[in-house]
């Protein structure tokens, strides 16, 4: 099963990068509910057996592409962001006095923060790009205009796996000039 979802987390990034082609310093956030991953309800069944899974494709994904990882975190913290305080800093985001952990915050959202080397969680950002495992609903911490991006994977273990990109505002009138 871990080589399984490591192979489709991993594909699926990559097609997502194909449409969004997030260029380095962008900010990708990721919601994932390992309870659902693992066939369960979300909220009431994750672990970090599976976060540790998914970890290897998304940090090697950082590392491929140098986007920033945002890791969003449950409801009851408010569906806060693990990320990197150098990120933090370069969007201007204040942290927040929470640390994520599995019962608070979802296990992903834990373990990003025990693996990145100086994590910050902040209160909302505005993502590039976006990956929701498990219905996390994300939508909330993407630039405005947000599009749906399809690929070939559409489930990441028992997960309903779901896509975003974010493009500018157009603006204007008949007689703008977009390109």
């Amino acid at each position: 099963m871990e080589e399984k979802l490591k192979h489709d987390v991993t594909l699926a990034l990559e097609e997502l990068q194909q449409q969004a082609e997030l260029k380095p310093g962008q900010l990708l956030v990721v919601g994932t509910s390992t309870s659902e991953v693992r066939g369960k309800k979300i909220g009431k069944a994750g672990t970090t057996d599976v976060a540790r899974e998914l970890w290897d494709a998304f940090s090697a994904f950082q590392t491929k592409y140098g986007v920033h990882l945002v890791f969003q975190g449950c409801e009851h913290i408010n569906r806060a962001l693990t990320l990197e305080a150098e990120a933090a800093e370069r969007y201007r985001l204040d942290p927040v006095t929470v640390v994520p952990v599995p019962e608070a915050g979802g296990s992903m959202a834990a373990l990003a923060y025990e693996k990145m080397k100086e994590p910050v969680v902040v209160e909302g950002v505005r993502a590039h790009a976006g990956i929701d495992i498990g219905d996390t609903f994300i939508g909330m911490h993407l630039k405005e205009v947000a599009v749906p991006v399809r690929t070939s994977v559409t489930s990441i273990g028992e997960a309903h796996v779901t896509f975003a990109r974010t493009r500018p505002k157009l603006i204007g009138g008949a007689r703008a000039s977009y390109q």
